[in-house]
């Protein structure tokens, strides 16, 4: 057995894709080194571990030195010595230091930082890659749901759902994935330059268009065209990820959308409609993050993938809950809203015993850190969210997997439509 134990931890700041400050880590054990950057949100949920900022007026008050001073003054000395795995008990002494529900004392952006990046020093220490030190079982690559067109807080327009999502699932491996989603946004961009100008050409947090739109269904509707002219109707499918949470006012308990309101039983009505017009098959977020009741009459009604961000913030007690009252059948897996490894992989394992499905996201706010693609192998999840294949950290883990796949040849699973039960297909 490798020597395990931590031998130091610093951090740093460093800038994500927004120019604004996050955390890095450095874990070395063993003699070797573990690195990880911490993704921010924009569009985040109220029970998300707490993300530690400085305020003031450095670099608008998003600077990160209180947590990064946290790392190096107070979890470095208290975990020096620690054997880097197991990755449960280096989480527990974590958790066990912040003692704290959300991670507010010491941050979840810290604690999160050095919880990644220990993992990466353990599967260097031996010698594998993280997604195979994570699960000797790992094969599956994920299909990715591709957001080519922005709304939301992601995007300076006035569509008020977040993404529009086209899904590759037909493609016979992750580079084809890959092929058909470049080729389908060259043709977005054309369509929206005729229709717009160059201003429709301006892109949002994750790379994907974002035009000077209100419309969910005309958004929808270039999107379908755009797919058609590149030729590839049979092997695409469509999702939305709504982030309701953002257009809902609670004094009237309705969505302002477009300009209209609508009631809880007018958005699920709305909802069937897209479904049935545009070949929807998963939508997340769909209505308020403490709509328990409301998800499950749409996960009930709609028989597609409805997909919890905000209603679960990857946190295995929000999860319990939802799978209790039947409210969505999909857990949208990001690390950084539980603040550590761990929990974040029992959420994963809370969801997959319930015959839930899982897609692993990025952040709006990510760095070139590839760490999700080895997490979602790692899950066999079968689905990952990462943005238009147009920017270096959106292109940073689509890489990756392609360097997975590559690894795993003919070991690896490309899921398609008639492959795993992981991927909507409508």
């Amino acid at each position: 057995m490798p020597d395990l134990s931590i031998s130091s931890i610093t951090a740093r700041e460093v800038l994500d894709c927004r120019g604004l400050p996050t955390v890095q880590v450095d874990v070395i054990a063993g003699g070797v080194l573990g690195r990880a950057d911490v993704p921010s949100g924009r569009s985040t949920g109220s029970y998300e571990a707490h993300e530690l900022r400085d305020g003031g007026a450095r670099f608008g008050g998003f600077g990160v030195r209180t947590a990064v001073a946290n790392v190096n003054d107070r979890i470095a000395p208290h975990l020096i010595g620690h054997d880097v795995a197991p990755q449960r008990a280096l989480d527990a002494a974590l958790i066990e230091l912040d003692g704290t529900d959300d991670k507010s004392a010491l941050g979840a952006n810290a604690i999160l930082g050095v919880s990644l990046a220990a993992a990466r020093a353990a599967a260097a220490a031996h010698e594998l890659p993280l997604y195979r030190y994570l699960n000797a079982n790992a094969h599956v690559l994920p299909v990715p749901q591709v957001n080519l067109i922005n709304g939301g807080r992601h995007a300076s327009n006035d569509l008020d759902f977040q993404e529009f999502i086209m899904i590759p699932s037909g493609a016979e491996s992750m580079l084809h994935a890959l092929q058909i989603a470049t080729e389908v946004n060259l043709q977005l961009g054309e369509i929206l330059l005729d229709k717009f100008g160059k201003a429709a050409l301006n892109t949002g947090d994750e790379g994907g268009y974002a035009p000077p739109l209100s419309d969910p269904e005309e958004a929808l509707g270039y999107l379908h065209e755009a797919v058609g002219r590149a030729g590839y109707d049979d092997l695409v499918s469509y999702g939305l990820d709504c982030a309701a949470t953002h257009y809902y006012d609670a004094a009237t308990e309705t969505y302002l959308l477009a300009g209209q309101r609508h009631d809880r039983a007018g958005m699920i009505e709305l909802y069937q409609r897209l479904i049935a017009r545009f070949g929807i098959v998963t939508i997340e977020d769909p209505l308020h993050e403490d709509d328990f009741e409301g998800f499950a009459e749409l996960t009930a009604a709609s028989g597609i993938q409805i997909v919890g961000d905000d209603l679960f913030v990857t946190n295995p007690a929000r999860l319990a809950r939802g799978i209790e009252a039947g409210a969505a059948n999909s857990l949208l897996w990001k690390v950084n809203q539980i603040g550590t490894l761990s929990e974040a992989l029992d959420a994963a394992d809370q969801a997959y015993r319930h015959d839930y499905t899982v897609v692993v996201s990025e952040r709006s706010g990510e760095t070139e850190d590839a760490i999700i693609a080895d997490l979602s192998v790692a899950l066999n999840a079968g689905q990952i969210k990462t943005g238009a294949p147009v920017r270096g950290e959106r292109t940073a883990k689509y890489n990756a997997l392609l360097l997975i796949a590559e690894e795993l040849g003919t070991a690896g699973v490309y899921p398609t439509r008639t492959g795993s039960p992981t991927v909507p297909v409508g």
